[in-house]
């Protein structure tokens, strides 16, 4: 299918609002029931042939190992235990609070008992209404959540792609439901302290000096699906220097500054993946020359850390 297909803001925004909303759900289940990581990399969803996964989970809380996956071409919700056993229902015609009783109650089924801390959306306009009273978020169109999980797809392979040339500490390719974007993020080794008025989810994050990459499908603030880059903590004069493609820009994001590339610039290129791939890898450029990276010495290009693959001297046995 063609790479990187149309997917306007403004035309699916209200299957977009119920779908992140059904999201943080699931994903806060997930935050209740698995072993914390750092940088908060238990939280996020990964892709799979048909939809997302909040991937295994319990076991170590008490609860029987189980899954909870979107299929975005059954579209249904399917809830899944070890052994076997499993729930599904369908994800058209539910509003959040049917939704949010649907899984509850599919979880109950299988034994699985998890307590959501704040059954309320996060850091969304609605964030002071509990989900189970959301009535109004009910909107599904089946080929737009389907179109969703295509574009992730897509951008997925481009970030793993690019994620291949980097040899230092990186986090995988992720969906996070808080923000409904998926990254990839780079970390060098410098520790950064965080005053304790920030909140804990970013001081969390940002614990460490990052460079992060990814897509996200538009809000409010940004009316329009885009490619992003940022570093942080963000070094002097970062806004300087050049981008790539020629329809990239920074964008002020009050006092920080977002690397951004229009989806739709993107997706219209000659060669889209090339346009995408100069983005990141100019935006590293950026981020790793102001904040003082060895990008010489981080380096892993294709993938390949072997010395003697990388100075071409043969592989010194069968390849695997």
């Amino acid at each position: 299918m063609e790479l990187f297909p149309p997917i306007p803001f403004a035309e699916w925004r209200d299957t977009k609002e119920t779908l992140h909303r059904f999201a943080q759900i699931v994903g806060k289940v997930r935050l209740a029931a698995a072993p914390r990581r750092n940088h908060w990399w238990n939280v996020p969803f990964h892709l799979t042939g048909r939809g997302i996964t909040s991937r295994p989970m319990g076991q170590a809380d008490g609860n029987p190992v189980f899954t909870v996956d979107f299929d975005f071409v059954g579209h249904q919700l399917v809830v899944a235990a070890l052994d076997g056993r499993s729930f599904s229902f369908p994800l058209v015609g539910r509003s959040v609070a049917s939704f949010y009783a649907a899984v509850m109650e599919s979880l109950a089924a299988l034994g699985v008992r998890v307590e959501l801390d704040i059954p309320r959306p996060f850091d969304l306009p609605d964030a002071g209404r509990p989900f189970a009273e959301d009535t109004e978020h009910a909107t599904y169109d089946a080929g737009h959540a389907t179109r969703y999980w295509q574009v992730l797809s897509q951008v997925a392979s481009v970030l793993e792609e690019f994620a291949a040339g980097y040899s230092g500490k990186v986090s995988p390719v992720h969906h996070f439901w808080h923000t409904f974007d998926i990254a990839h993020t780079r970390f060098s080794d410098r520790h950064i302290d965080q005053p304790g008025k920030v909140d804990p989810v970013t001081r969390e994050a940002y614990s460490r000096e990052v460079i992060s990459f990814g897509f996200w499908f538009g809000d409010d603030s940004f009316a329009a699906p885009a490619f992003y880059s940022y570093t942080a903590p963000e070094p002097a004069g970062l806004a300087e220097e050049p981008l790539e493609p020629a329809a990239a820009q920074w964008a002020d994001r009050g006092g920080s500054h977002l690397a951004v590339l229009p989806y739709d610039e993107a997706r219209t290129a000659a060669d889209p993946r090339a346009a995408v791939l100069g983005f990141y890898e100019s935006a590293y450029r950026a981020g790793a020359r102001r904040a003082g990276w060895d990008r010489e010495r981080l380096a892993c290009p294709g993938g390949v850390t072997d010395p003697y693959l990388r100075g071409g001297e043969g592989t010194g046995g069968a390849t695997p």
